[in-house]
């Protein structure tokens, strides 16, 4: 048997139009974000969800609630955060993009964890799907760290390669990327 999982990131944040790396850092979505959860609901309007899973980071809880409260039950778990950036929570993303390519898949940011510790926490919440939700649909609602997490767990890709296929260098934005947890 298998999870099926429909991965949707956060909508548009203030952090994110100020070129901010938000990290564990709580910051609201922005007017954009905020249409951006609430047209989820008509794109997905075709979509049967089993239950919704969000980071407990508020940008995400909200793009959920915007998206789904009153539909579908909406659970958050922290194992769905960003990666902690430590000191450079909510610093330039011209100082914590790099690093994330460059030196923190492995070594942790500076007081914070490493793209290998987010992928750590993302594995043992798919045990946790695979033990409980087996067969169901799942839509989780998260951030950048823990989707390549994603890319990495369940569709084999290195760091490297998950991270030079990112939609967020290509542009390539859309309503739900599609996994399996088998």
């Amino acid at each position: 048997m298998s999870v099926k999982i429909t991965y949707f990131v956060h909508g548009t944040t203030t952090d994110n139009e100020q070129n901010i790396s938000s990290g564990w850092k709580d910051v609201d979505l922005s007017a954009l974000g905020v249409q951006q959860s609430k047209a989820l609901k008509e794109q997905t309007s075709d979509e049967k969800f089993d239950v919704v899973f969000c980071s407990d980071l508020k940008r995400a809880h909200d793009s959920a609630k915007l998206a789904w409260e009153g539909i579908y039950e909406i659970i958050p778990d922290a194992r769905l955060r960003e990666c902690n950036y430590g000191d450079l929570n909510g610093a330039s993303s011209d100082i914590v993009e790099p690093m994330q390519e460059e030196e923190c898949i492995e070594k942790p940011f500076p007081n914070g964890e490493s793209y290998e510790d987010v992928k750590n926490r993302v594995g043992d919440f798919l045990a946790f799907l695979k033990e409980n939700y087996d067969g169901k649909h799942v839509a989780i609602v998260a951030h950048k760290a823990p989707q390549l997490s994603l890319d990495v767990l369940l569709k084999g890709k290195s760091w490297k390669q998950a991270l030079a296929e990112d939609w967020r260098k290509t542009k390539a934005w859309k309503p739900g990327w599609e996994y399996v947890a088998e």
